[in-house]
């Protein structure tokens, strides 16, 4: 074969291979991190608003649970305490309609960030704190906190 040629397989070869990588999108940075909702046996599900640094219910009982949505993708374990001390929660997907309403992710559908729900464990009050950094370029780390009375 001439040189020619294995220029141009080599060519081939090249795109063929980075193909797959220019269709793929890259996860979106950390945009948000915000405690939307508190739950507890006393006071049900409160509604936290953008600003609002503490609760305005005075929440206890066995389980109080905290809500945090996050937008972009983060790290797998974001750092969330009550006054210093870790709790443990879960992460579900978030995705979005074309209107841009937050919806539980269907086959299919565009995940946009992560719910996290993080369970107290029998602790009644304290400053929640949630952190975590993008999985990707500007790797900018979030934070969020919220007094639960």
């Amino acid at each position: 074969m001439s040189r020619c040629w294995f220029q141009v397989l080599g060519l081939i070869a090249a795109l063929s291979i980075a193909a797959p990588v220019a269709l793929a999108a890259s996860a979106e940075p950390l945009s948000q991190v915000k405690v939307i909702k508190v739950l507890s046996s006393t006071c049900g599900l409160e509604d936290i608003g953008n600003t609002q640094p503490q609760t305005q219910c005075n929440h206890n009982g066995p389980s109080v649970k905290v809500y945090v949505l996050e937008v972009g993708y983060g790290q797998n374990q974001p750092h969330a305490t009550l006054d210093g001390f870790e709790v443990n929660g879960t992460r579900a997907p978030v995705c979005a309609f074309d209107n841009g309403n937050l919806t539980e992710c269907t086959p299919g559908s565009k995940t946009v960030g992560s719910l996290y729900t993080f369970d107290l464990a029998g602790k009644q009050q304290g400053t929640f704190s949630f952190s975590n950094t993008s999985i990707n370029a500007p790797r900018n780390t979030m934070s969020t906190q919220l007094y639960i009375k």
